[in-house]
């Protein structure tokens, strides 16, 4: 699993990354002219802003508890992602204005191979970088370095229908598939954004892990409970990249205290072993006492 540097440092260098594409694709714009090119670079400025905004959710996020955030600063990710998907409506409105603005008159396309070489170049480095940041981010359970590679990804498909297109439109001479690309752009971008911003706002209500983590949790948790007798009432919550896990165990009612606490030890470094970034909590109760809520799927233990 990535370690918090690497995370961070990361983020800072998807900062530098977004400049430089940033950079190329407004050389490409202004070598021809192209609508379309402008509404590939408009969305590169909202990957500046993002990569921004991410690595200062990411800074945010690897604080220590303190006395007012006791669980955390995990979630700072998450609103970082809910910024990145409305910058990217944002984009996508700007787009579709300067579209209106030139539907009746597109302009000639100019250096038009030069400029489609220079986006080229620009999508090949976002590709890559795209695929760096969804996989660490995955392996780091890092949401926002997750959004940003999703974003980057979605720029470069934009990038890749943008030079088609624009090969199309200057091999046939029909200027306006220049504007229509745009729109087709900024639908797509809007698309997306909507995607992340409704992902982001999904962790911030607490989702559960999937059902595939929640077996394996339970299976970890029988699989070191010797001396327990039960376990009820699992429940789990996803914060960025910590995972809250919270559980009923059931022993003997002659067990002691120390030995009860023997067994929750036990688990909970099983658990840590398995799952980067845990948080255990669990209620013991006595046989005697114990009662299970209906339908929260009880499990004895051998």
């Amino acid at each position: 699993m990535p370690s918090k540097q690497q995370i961070s440092a990361l983020a800072f260098w998807t900062i530098v990354v977004a400049f430089g594409v940033m950079a190329l694709k407004a050389l490409a714009w202004w070598l021809t002219g192209s609508v379309a090119l402008y509404s590939d670079a408009l969305e590169s400025t909202v990957n500046v802003i993002a990569a921004m905004a991410t690595f200062w959710a990411i800074k945010v996020s690897h604080k220590p508890a303190d006395r007012t955030h006791q669980h955390g600063h995990h979630k700072a990710e998450y609103f970082s992602a809910v910024l990145e998907g409305v910058m990217i409506v944002v984009a996508s409105f700007l787009i579709l204005f300067e579209v209106w603005r030139t539907w009746g008159h597109p302009a000639p396309l100019h250096d038009a191979w030069s400029g489609l070489a220079v986006n080229g170049l620009a999508a090949v480095v976002n590709a890559v970088w795209a695929a760096v940041l969804i996989r660490v981010g995955t392996q780091g359970k890092s949401p926002a370095l997750i959004a940003d590679g999703r974003h980057i990804m979605t720029d470069v498909v934009t990038s890749v229908g943008v030079i088609a297109g624009l090969v199309g439109a200057v091999v046939t001479g029909w200027k306006i598939l220049d504007p229509l690309l745009a729109v087709i752009v900024a639908l797509n971008i809007l698309w997306q954004g909507w995607k992340v911003i409704g992902s982001s706002v999904e962790g911030l209500m607490d989702r559960a892990v999937e059902l595939e983590e929640h077996l394996h949790i339970r299976d970890i948790i029988s699989a070191n409970s010797r001396g327990a007798l039960e376990v009820h009432d699992l429940k789990t919550r996803i914060a960025g990249r910590a995972t809250f896990i919270e559980f009923h165990l059931v022993v003997d009612a002659n067990m002691t205290v120390a030995q009860s606490h023997v067994i929750c030890d036990r688990i909970e470094e099983a658990l840590r072993a398995e799952i980067p970034s845990v948080r255990v909590i669990i209620h013991v109760e006595p046989e005697d006492e114990a009662k299970l809520p209906i339908g929260t799927g009880a499990v004895p233990f051998a």
